[in-house]
Protein backbone atom coordinates (compact mmCIF):
# COMPACT_ATOMS: atom_id res chain seq x y z
CA UNK A 1 0.00 0.00 0.00
CA UNK A 2 1.33 3.41 -0.87
CA UNK A 3 2.89 5.42 2.15
CA UNK A 4 0.11 8.08 2.80
CA UNK A 5 2.38 10.15 4.94
CA UNK A 6 4.82 10.57 1.99
CA UNK A 7 2.11 11.33 -0.15
CA UNK A 8 0.65 13.80 2.07
CA UNK A 9 4.02 15.37 2.50
CA UNK A 10 4.65 15.12 -1.75
CA UNK A 11 1.45 17.15 -2.00
CA UNK A 12 1.36 19.67 0.82
CA UNK A 13 4.77 21.02 -0.72
CA UNK A 14 3.52 20.77 -4.61
CA UNK A 15 0.32 23.06 -3.18
CA UNK A 16 2.52 25.53 -1.13
CA UNK A 17 4.48 25.94 -4.32
CA UNK A 18 1.82 27.02 -6.97
CA UNK A 19 2.32 29.89 -8.39
CA UNK A 20 -1.29 30.88 -9.47
CA UNK A 21 -4.62 28.96 -9.43
CA UNK A 22 -4.57 27.43 -13.09
CA UNK A 23 -1.24 25.53 -11.13
CA UNK A 24 -3.83 24.82 -7.92
CA UNK A 25 -6.50 23.67 -10.14
CA UNK A 26 -3.59 21.08 -11.87
CA UNK A 27 -2.30 19.64 -8.56
CA UNK A 28 -6.26 19.27 -7.52
CA UNK A 29 -6.86 17.67 -10.13
CA UNK A 30 -3.72 14.90 -10.05
CA UNK A 31 -4.70 14.32 -6.45
CA UNK A 32 -8.44 14.21 -5.90
CA UNK A 33 -9.58 14.20 -9.35
CA UNK A 34 -11.78 10.76 -10.93
CA UNK A 35 -8.26 9.21 -11.74
CA UNK A 36 -6.39 11.54 -8.65
CA UNK A 37 -3.86 9.50 -6.56
CA UNK A 38 -5.61 10.08 -3.76
CA UNK A 39 -9.20 8.60 -5.50
CA UNK A 40 -7.30 5.90 -6.49
CA UNK A 41 -6.31 4.99 -3.14
CA UNK A 42 -10.20 5.02 -2.17
CA UNK A 43 -11.26 2.53 -5.51
CA UNK A 44 -8.96 -0.23 -3.63
CA UNK A 45 -11.16 -0.44 0.17
CA UNK A 46 -13.43 -2.28 -2.36
CA UNK A 47 -11.17 -5.24 -2.49
CA UNK A 48 -9.79 -5.17 1.52
CA UNK A 49 -11.44 -7.14 4.15
CA UNK A 50 -13.30 -5.79 6.19
CA UNK A 51 -10.50 -5.47 9.20
CA UNK A 52 -8.42 -3.96 6.76
CA UNK A 53 -10.77 -1.47 5.23
CA UNK A 54 -11.46 -0.42 9.29
CA UNK A 55 -7.65 0.55 9.34
CA UNK A 56 -7.36 1.92 5.70
CA UNK A 57 -11.19 3.66 5.19
CA UNK A 58 -10.26 6.58 8.40
CA UNK A 59 -6.80 6.77 6.91
CA UNK A 60 -7.81 7.40 3.37
CA UNK A 61 -10.51 9.75 3.99
CA UNK A 62 -8.55 11.82 6.93
CA UNK A 63 -5.30 12.23 3.71
CA UNK A 64 -8.43 13.29 1.14
CA UNK A 65 -10.09 15.98 3.40
CA UNK A 66 -6.85 17.88 4.76
CA UNK A 67 -5.41 17.65 1.09
CA UNK A 68 -9.16 19.14 0.68
CA UNK A 69 -8.38 22.10 3.22
CA UNK A 70 -4.99 22.60 2.05
CA UNK A 71 -5.83 23.24 -1.41
CA UNK A 72 -8.97 25.54 -0.78
CA UNK A 73 -6.78 27.79 1.74
CA UNK A 74 -3.83 27.98 -0.83
CA UNK A 75 -6.83 28.96 -3.35
CA UNK A 76 -7.91 32.13 -0.97
CA UNK A 77 -4.47 33.27 -0.38
CA UNK A 78 -3.74 33.34 -4.29
CA UNK A 79 -6.88 34.73 -4.90
CA UNK A 80 -6.45 37.42 -3.06
CA UNK A 81 -2.97 38.02 -4.55
CA UNK A 82 -4.73 38.12 -8.29
CA UNK A 83 -7.02 40.72 -6.54
CA UNK A 84 -4.65 43.21 -5.03
CA UNK A 85 -2.02 42.77 -8.29
CA UNK A 86 -5.45 43.36 -10.49
CA UNK A 87 -6.50 46.24 -8.26
CA UNK A 88 -2.77 48.08 -8.47
CA UNK A 89 -2.58 47.79 -12.03
CA UNK A 90 -5.84 49.44 -12.46
CA UNK A 91 -5.06 51.97 -10.02
CA UNK A 92 -6.92 55.20 -11.12
CA UNK A 93 -5.35 58.41 -9.29
CA UNK A 94 -8.70 60.75 -8.88
CA UNK A 95 -5.96 64.04 -7.57
CA UNK A 96 -5.24 63.84 -11.18
CA UNK A 97 -6.97 66.79 -13.53
CA UNK A 98 -9.61 65.44 -15.75
CA UNK A 99 -8.60 64.53 -19.75
CA UNK A 100 -9.76 67.92 -21.60
CA UNK A 101 -13.53 67.91 -23.02
CA UNK A 102 -14.16 68.62 -26.42
CA UNK A 103 -15.55 72.42 -26.55
CA UNK A 104 -18.91 72.87 -27.69
CA UNK A 105 -19.79 74.95 -30.40
CA UNK A 106 -22.96 76.73 -31.67
CA UNK A 107 -24.54 74.50 -34.70
CA UNK A 108 -24.88 76.53 -38.12
CA UNK A 109 -28.30 76.27 -38.33
CA UNK A 110 -28.62 78.72 -35.06
CA UNK A 111 -25.94 80.98 -36.13
CA UNK A 112 -27.24 81.22 -40.04
CA UNK A 113 -30.37 82.07 -37.75
CA UNK A 114 -28.83 84.54 -35.79
CA UNK A 115 -27.24 86.39 -39.28
CA UNK A 116 -30.55 86.40 -40.27
CA UNK A 117 -32.18 87.45 -37.86
CA UNK A 118 -29.30 90.48 -37.11
CA UNK A 119 -29.62 91.68 -40.62
CA UNK A 120 -33.60 91.76 -41.19
CA UNK A 121 -33.17 94.18 -37.10
CA UNK A 122 -31.66 96.27 -38.72
CA UNK A 123 -33.96 96.68 -41.15
CA UNK A 124 -36.60 97.11 -38.59
CA UNK A 125 -37.96 93.77 -39.04
CA UNK A 126 -39.25 92.52 -35.47
CA UNK A 127 -38.92 88.84 -34.16
CA UNK A 128 -42.16 86.91 -33.90
CA UNK A 129 -42.94 83.16 -33.22
CA UNK A 130 -45.61 80.41 -32.96
CA UNK A 131 -46.36 77.15 -31.79
CA UNK A 132 -45.12 74.19 -34.15
CA UNK A 133 -48.48 72.17 -33.57
CA UNK A 134 -50.78 74.34 -35.74
CA UNK A 135 -54.45 74.26 -36.92
CA UNK A 136 -55.58 73.50 -40.27
CA UNK A 137 -57.32 77.06 -40.42
CA UNK A 138 -54.16 78.89 -39.49
CA UNK A 139 -51.71 76.62 -41.70
CA UNK A 140 -54.18 76.67 -44.62
CA UNK A 141 -57.31 78.10 -44.60
CA UNK A 142 -56.50 81.58 -44.16
CA UNK A 143 -53.32 81.06 -46.12
CA UNK A 144 -56.17 80.23 -49.11
CA UNK A 145 -55.18 77.25 -49.61
CA UNK A 146 -58.42 75.15 -51.58
CA UNK A 147 -60.38 72.68 -49.67
CA UNK A 148 -58.65 69.70 -51.74
CA UNK A 149 -55.33 71.04 -52.19
CA UNK A 150 -52.42 68.57 -52.35
CA UNK A 151 -50.61 69.96 -49.25
CA UNK A 152 -53.13 68.85 -47.12
CA UNK A 153 -52.81 65.41 -47.67
CA UNK A 154 -51.21 62.97 -45.35
CA UNK A 155 -48.32 62.37 -48.08
CA UNK A 156 -47.35 65.96 -47.68
CA UNK A 157 -48.23 66.74 -44.15
CA UNK A 158 -47.91 64.89 -40.37
CA UNK A 159 -51.48 65.18 -39.17
CA UNK A 160 -52.47 64.25 -35.71
CA UNK A 161 -55.45 62.23 -35.00
CA UNK A 162 -58.90 63.87 -35.15
CA UNK A 163 -59.60 65.28 -31.84
CA UNK A 164 -63.30 65.21 -30.07
CA UNK A 165 -64.29 68.26 -32.10
CA UNK A 166 -63.26 66.23 -35.60
CA UNK A 167 -60.55 68.46 -35.95
CA UNK A 168 -57.29 67.35 -37.18
CA UNK A 169 -54.37 69.30 -35.62
CA UNK A 170 -50.91 69.11 -37.41
CA UNK A 171 -47.12 69.87 -37.20
CA UNK A 172 -46.66 72.89 -39.46
CA UNK A 173 -45.32 72.88 -42.98
CA UNK A 174 -44.62 76.67 -43.15
CA UNK A 175 -43.92 78.89 -40.76
CA UNK A 176 -46.87 81.74 -42.72
CA UNK A 177 -49.25 80.31 -39.52
CA UNK A 178 -47.87 83.12 -37.52
CA UNK A 179 -48.06 85.59 -39.62
CA UNK A 180 -51.67 84.82 -39.59
CA UNK A 181 -51.38 85.02 -36.02
CA UNK A 182 -49.99 88.63 -36.75
CA UNK A 183 -52.34 89.74 -38.51
CA UNK A 184 -55.12 88.56 -36.85
CA UNK A 185 -55.99 91.27 -33.75
CA UNK A 186 -56.10 88.64 -31.20
CA UNK A 187 -55.10 85.03 -30.73
CA UNK A 188 -57.74 82.64 -28.94
CA UNK A 189 -58.85 85.66 -27.15
CA UNK A 190 -55.28 87.06 -25.89
CA UNK A 191 -53.16 89.81 -27.96
CA UNK A 192 -50.70 88.41 -30.09
CA UNK A 193 -47.47 88.88 -27.92
CA UNK A 194 -46.01 91.42 -30.38
CA UNK A 195 -49.08 93.19 -31.02
CA UNK A 196 -51.07 95.20 -28.96
CA UNK A 197 -54.55 94.48 -28.93
CA UNK A 198 -56.81 96.78 -31.52
CA UNK A 199 -53.63 97.27 -32.92
CA UNK A 200 -53.62 98.69 -36.85
CA UNK A 201 -50.69 98.03 -39.42
CA UNK A 202 -47.79 98.16 -40.10
CA UNK A 203 -46.27 95.14 -39.39
CA UNK A 204 -43.19 94.41 -40.27
CA UNK A 205 -41.93 90.71 -38.96
CA UNK A 206 -39.38 87.54 -39.65
CA UNK A 207 -40.23 84.43 -38.27
CA UNK A 208 -37.77 81.66 -37.75
CA UNK A 209 -38.64 78.32 -36.34
CA UNK A 210 -39.25 74.52 -37.47
CA UNK A 211 -41.38 73.34 -39.79
CA UNK A 212 -42.36 69.68 -40.94
CA UNK A 213 -43.37 67.68 -44.35
CA UNK A 214 -43.27 64.09 -45.22
CA UNK A 215 -39.66 64.62 -47.15
CA UNK A 216 -36.40 63.64 -46.67
CA UNK A 217 -33.09 63.34 -49.18
CA UNK A 218 -29.91 65.38 -49.53
CA UNK A 219 -31.60 68.58 -49.74
CA UNK A 220 -34.68 68.30 -47.50
CA UNK A 221 -35.57 66.69 -44.46
CA UNK A 222 -38.75 65.95 -42.74
CA UNK A 223 -37.81 68.55 -39.97
CA UNK A 224 -36.00 71.49 -41.22
CA UNK A 225 -35.91 75.66 -40.14
CA UNK A 226 -37.43 78.18 -42.04
CA UNK A 227 -37.78 81.85 -42.06
CA UNK A 228 -40.43 83.99 -43.83
CA UNK A 229 -41.06 87.59 -43.49
CA UNK A 230 -43.80 89.40 -44.00
CA UNK A 231 -44.95 93.38 -44.37
CA UNK A 232 -48.50 95.05 -44.03
CA UNK A 233 -48.36 98.97 -44.72
CA UNK A 234 -50.21 101.05 -47.27
CA UNK A 235 -48.77 101.55 -50.55
CA UNK A 236 -46.45 98.23 -50.28
CA UNK A 237 -45.93 97.18 -53.65
CA UNK A 238 -42.92 94.70 -55.47
CA UNK A 239 -40.58 97.27 -55.39
CA UNK A 240 -40.14 97.18 -51.99
CA UNK A 241 -40.08 93.44 -51.98
CA UNK A 242 -37.33 93.23 -53.83
CA UNK A 243 -35.07 95.63 -52.54
CA UNK A 244 -35.94 94.25 -49.08
CA UNK A 245 -34.72 90.69 -50.59
CA UNK A 246 -32.02 92.25 -52.62
CA UNK A 247 -30.33 94.09 -49.59
CA UNK A 248 -31.12 91.07 -47.12
CA UNK A 249 -29.26 88.74 -49.70
CA UNK A 250 -25.86 90.25 -50.28
CA UNK A 251 -25.82 90.94 -46.88
CA UNK A 252 -26.13 87.94 -45.57
CA UNK A 253 -23.40 86.68 -48.45
CA UNK A 254 -21.17 89.27 -47.49
CA UNK A 255 -20.58 90.81 -51.21
CA UNK A 256 -21.08 94.21 -52.50
CA UNK A 257 -24.52 93.34 -54.66
CA UNK A 258 -26.59 90.93 -56.33
CA UNK A 259 -28.43 90.17 -59.66
CA UNK A 260 -31.75 88.84 -59.32
CA UNK A 261 -34.62 87.95 -61.50
CA UNK A 262 -38.44 86.94 -59.91
CA UNK A 263 -39.35 84.10 -62.29
CA UNK A 264 -43.40 84.19 -61.79
CA UNK A 265 -44.63 81.56 -59.58
CA UNK A 266 -48.06 80.39 -58.06
CA UNK A 267 -48.00 79.94 -54.10
CA UNK A 268 -52.12 80.30 -52.46
CA UNK A 269 -51.08 82.77 -50.56
CA UNK A 270 -49.81 85.34 -52.38
CA UNK A 271 -50.39 87.53 -55.89
CA UNK A 272 -48.58 87.53 -57.69
CA UNK A 273 -46.14 84.90 -56.71
CA UNK A 274 -42.24 84.51 -57.89
CA UNK A 275 -39.30 82.57 -57.17
CA UNK A 276 -36.44 84.62 -56.29
CA UNK A 277 -32.88 83.67 -58.36
CA UNK A 278 -29.69 85.17 -57.68
CA UNK A 279 -26.72 85.51 -59.79
CA UNK A 280 -23.93 83.22 -58.90
CA UNK A 281 -21.01 81.17 -60.73
CA UNK A 282 -20.60 77.35 -60.30
CA UNK A 283 -17.22 76.99 -61.55
CA UNK A 284 -14.27 75.61 -59.97
CA UNK A 285 -16.62 73.04 -57.81
CA UNK A 286 -18.28 75.48 -55.82
CA UNK A 287 -21.21 78.53 -55.78
CA UNK A 288 -20.02 81.80 -55.46
CA UNK A 289 -22.84 84.33 -54.98
CA UNK A 290 -22.32 87.69 -56.53
CA UNK A 291 -20.64 86.89 -59.78
CA UNK A 292 -21.08 84.96 -62.83
CA UNK A 293 -23.85 84.22 -65.12
CA UNK A 294 -25.64 81.31 -63.89
CA UNK A 295 -28.90 81.73 -61.95
CA UNK A 296 -29.77 79.99 -58.39
CA UNK A 297 -32.75 79.81 -57.07
CA UNK A 298 -32.94 81.48 -53.66
CA UNK A 299 -36.63 81.64 -52.22
CA UNK A 300 -40.49 82.14 -52.98
CA UNK A 301 -41.78 85.40 -52.52
CA UNK A 302 -44.93 87.61 -53.75
CA UNK A 303 -47.69 90.47 -52.57
CA UNK A 304 -49.51 88.95 -50.16
CA UNK A 305 -53.25 87.60 -51.35
CA UNK A 306 -56.11 89.69 -50.28
CA UNK A 307 -58.49 86.73 -49.72
CA UNK A 308 -55.23 86.14 -46.52
CA UNK A 309 -55.92 89.82 -45.69
CA UNK A 310 -59.15 89.54 -45.39
CA UNK A 311 -59.27 86.29 -43.44
CA UNK A 312 -57.37 87.80 -40.96
CA UNK A 313 -59.42 91.07 -40.71
CA UNK A 314 -57.19 93.32 -42.60
CA UNK A 315 -59.15 95.30 -45.16
CA UNK A 316 -57.23 94.83 -48.55
CA UNK A 317 -58.45 98.12 -49.52
CA UNK A 318 -56.48 100.03 -47.20
CA UNK A 319 -53.41 97.81 -46.53
CA UNK A 320 -50.94 95.98 -49.20
CA UNK A 321 -48.34 93.63 -48.20
CA UNK A 322 -45.59 90.99 -49.14
CA UNK A 323 -44.29 87.97 -47.80
CA UNK A 324 -41.04 85.92 -48.47
CA UNK A 325 -39.82 82.61 -46.86
CA UNK A 326 -36.68 80.68 -47.10
CA UNK A 327 -34.75 77.63 -46.02
CA UNK A 328 -32.37 78.27 -43.03
CA UNK A 329 -30.75 75.02 -43.69
CA UNK A 330 -29.94 76.07 -47.06
CA UNK A 331 -28.56 78.81 -46.79
CA UNK A 332 -26.30 77.69 -44.58
CA UNK A 333 -25.43 75.19 -46.95
CA UNK A 334 -24.79 77.51 -49.35
CA UNK A 335 -22.66 80.02 -47.56
CA UNK A 336 -20.23 77.25 -45.61
CA UNK A 337 -20.61 74.79 -48.57
CA UNK A 338 -21.74 71.99 -46.65
CA UNK A 339 -22.61 69.27 -49.57
CA UNK A 340 -25.90 67.45 -47.46
CA UNK A 341 -28.49 68.92 -45.63
CA UNK A 342 -29.10 65.22 -43.25
CA UNK A 343 -25.38 65.46 -42.21
CA UNK A 344 -26.85 68.57 -40.11
CA UNK A 345 -29.20 66.82 -38.00
CA UNK A 346 -27.03 63.41 -37.80
CA UNK A 347 -25.37 64.64 -33.97
CA UNK A 348 -21.90 63.61 -35.30
CA UNK A 349 -19.76 65.61 -33.57
CA UNK A 350 -16.72 65.13 -35.58
CA UNK A 351 -18.61 67.45 -38.50
CA UNK A 352 -20.00 69.93 -35.54
CA UNK A 353 -16.35 70.83 -34.36
CA UNK A 354 -15.39 71.25 -38.06
CA UNK A 355 -18.94 73.19 -39.28
CA UNK A 356 -19.38 74.99 -35.52
CA UNK A 357 -19.06 78.45 -34.37
CA UNK A 358 -17.92 79.71 -31.49
CA UNK A 359 -20.31 81.17 -28.42
CA UNK A 360 -18.64 83.85 -28.14
CA UNK A 361 -18.71 85.50 -31.63
CA UNK A 362 -22.52 86.39 -32.12
CA UNK A 363 -22.98 87.48 -35.36
CA UNK A 364 -23.61 91.30 -36.03
CA UNK A 365 -23.80 93.98 -38.44
CA UNK A 366 -21.52 96.33 -37.55
CA UNK A 367 -18.41 93.69 -36.52
CA UNK A 368 -19.20 91.39 -39.38
CA UNK A 369 -21.93 87.75 -39.56
CA UNK A 370 -19.52 85.12 -40.08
Amino acid sequence: MTDLSQLEADLSAQIAAAADVAALEAIRVAALGKSGSISGLLKTLGSMSPDERKAAGPAINGLRDRVQTAIGGRKESLEAAELDARLAAERLDLTLPAPARRRGSVHPTMQVMDEMTAIFAEMGFQVAEGPDIETDFNNFTALNFPEKHPAREMHDTFFFNPGPDGERKLLRTHTSPVQVRAMKKTNEGAPAPWIAAGTEPPIRIVVPGRTYRCDSDATHTPMFHQMEGLVIDKGIHMGHLKWTLETFIARFFEVDSVVSRFRPHHFPFTEPSAEMDIGCDRSGGEIRIGAGSDWLEILGCGMVHPNVLRFCGIDPDVYQGFAFGMGIDRLAMLKYGMPDLRDMFDSDTRWLSHYGFSAFAAPNTATGLS
